[in-house]
């Protein structure tokens, strides 16, 4: 498999907070959480619906930490649901 083909794969799964949270399916961005300052590779990303990727509500709108905080999920272990669903 291609890192395109699997970006489509995780792509298709639908927003992983979203399931999580218990709300229907919704168009997804692709997140490349953040280890050691670096961003991760293509291969490790996590399927968002634009609210909780870029909005408001989001890793990016409130910060990792409060986001982490709020929803009670790292990203990493958001990463860990992704990758057991893909594989």
């Amino acid at each position: 498999m291609t890192v395109k083909q699997h970006m489509a794969k995780v792509a298709a799964l639908g927003c992983v907070l979203c399931r999580r949270l218990g709300y229907a399916d919704s168009p997804t961005c692709l997140h490349h959480p953040k280890t050691g300052g670096k961003r991760a590779s293509d291969w490790d990303v996590i399927p968002l619906c634009y609210a909780h990727h870029q909005g408001p509500v989001g890793v990016h709108g409130m910060g990792r930490k409060a986001f982490e905080r709020c929803y009670g999920v790292t990203e990493l272990e958001l990463l860990a649901i992704v990758k057991a669903e893909v594989s």
